[in-house]
């Protein structure tokens, strides 16, 4: 529970924009911003990761019910090979931020340079904002389920479990049958992979 959250510092309605998937060597990065009314309170908002995986489930609907404006933004693989990473997460926040219809957004430590709003990057925002903590919980929520879909189709790599975090068995399964195409390329265990494939 977010007990003094910073919306109250603020005499206006602003968006909160956080991601999930930075980490992950397969998968899309998802960002997401909300919206909600002035004044507006849920004592079970809170980090996503705080939180167990039914509970994000329920907050999930209550979140897109409750908002006056969410969006929630899928970043695909090559574009993170591309940019990398951090741009390309920089990339989706400064567009959400851009068409959010507030004049003030709040990110979870991220600046979003060129943005004609007032923006504040708040050090582990999503244990401190309502907005943060609730666009935290639609990217991870958006993102488990994206990953529960490449389960389906891809049942040998166990992206069900470990959601193309590179744990020991995502290496083991990548070794193994190859690099997909919803691998990133440019992240280290996948390069080794396809590296080793070339000889």
């Amino acid at each position: 529970m977010i007990e003094h959250p910073l919306e109250r510092d603020h005499d206006q309605i602003l968006v909160g924009i956080d991601e999930a998937g930075r980490g992950p060597m397969a998968g899309p990065l998802v960002v997401s911003g909300v919206v909600f009314p002035y004044g507006y309170e849920n004592k079970e908002l809170d980090d996503s990761k705080k939180l167990t995986e039914k509970k994000r489930e329920a907050l999930f609907s209550i979140i897109k019910k409750d908002a006056l404006w969410y969006e929630i933004c899928f970043v695909d693989e090559p574009t993170i090979d591309k940019k990398n990473i951090y741009k390309a997460t920089q990339d989706a926040m400064i567009e959400i931020a851009m068409a959010a219809p507030v004049s003030f957004v709040l990110t979870d430590a991220m600046k979003l340079p060129g943005v004609d709003k007032d923006v504040s990057a708040i050090i582990k925002g999503d244990h401190k904002s309502i907005s943060i903590a609730a666009a935290s919980i639609l990217a991870k929520v958006s993102r488990d389920h994206y990953m529960q879909h490449l389960a389906v189709l891809y049942p040998q790599y166990g992206f069900a479990k470990h959601k193309g975090y590179p744990t020991k068995a995502h290496k083991a399964a990548l070794k193994q049958y190859g690099v997909l195409p919803c691998h990133r390329k440019s992240y280290g265990p996948v390069k080794e992979a396809l590296e080793i494939k070339l000889f």
